[in-house]
């Protein structure tokens, strides 16, 4: 079985999960998310989460600046799956997740465990679980133009028979992912309705980034 066989209904995935606050630091569905895991609470997390279900949620906390052991988390995150892991001679872990549906924290459970647990709710996003939902809609070209004028204004390259092979949905997701923007702005793609205004969000931000580098800007491509 697939892993995206697996949870067709938001009913199909558990309501409790444990999560790992990252700022900065997005998962989506169908993208894939490397992590360096070192610290022993994310390392507790990761042999629980493989001992069981193999799901993480990604959250973000709500400040970028919050240092704090239990910072404030926003209210929207992203499940994914354990896809691969490797463990390294100093005690690391090298973990993949597949993003699988978007969340909304219902409540953060008191638990014993050194890392957190919250009740997530997934149906506000039930599209997530429909592979390919609103590639159609998404200006494709929109997005590959604009992404190719942010490589350029950089100096960067991309294997671009790899990005034109990719779905849609992979590839807005995925540049979501890169994308180096704020803590706000990456909860934006995060929470984005659709797929299309996903996309529309990412081509205006790095619209923006260009144009204040004066780098490449461009008249808008909506």
């Amino acid at each position: 079985m697939g892993i995206f066989d697996r949870y067709r209904r938001p009913d199909d995935l558990p309501q409790r999960i444990p999560v790992f606050p990252l700022a900065g630091v997005l998962l989506l569905p169908r993208a894939d998310l490397p992590l360096n895991i070192f610290e022993p609470r994310y390392l507790a997390m990761v042999e629980h989460a493989l001992a069981g279900d193999k799901l993480i949620g990604m959250i973000q906390p709500l400040a970028e600046d919050d240092r704090a052991d239990i910072p404030s988390l926003m209210r929207v995150g992203c499940v994914g799956r354990i896809t691969s892991w490797a463990e390294t001679p100093d005690d690391r872990m090298l973990v993949t997740l597949t993003g699988v549906s978007r969340f909304m924290i219902v409540d953060e459970l008191d638990v014993d465990t050194p890392f957190r647990q919250v009740i997530a709710n997934y149906h506000p996003f039930a599209v997530d679980l429909a592979t390919g939902a609103g590639e159609a809609e998404v200006n494709r070209p929109a997005l590959l133009k604009v992404f190719r004028d942010y490589l350029d204004a950089n100096n960067m390259s991309a294997d671009w028979k790899e990005v034109d092979s990719a779905p849609t949905e992979v590839l807005v997701n995925t540049l979501s992912l890169l994308a180096p923007y704020p803590l706000q702005e990456k909860q934006a793609l995060l929470e984005a309705p659709d797929l299309k205004t996903r996309a529309d969000v990412l081509v205006a931000l790095t619209e923006m980034a260009l144009g204040k580098t004066g780098k490449g800007a461009k008249p808008r491509l909506q």
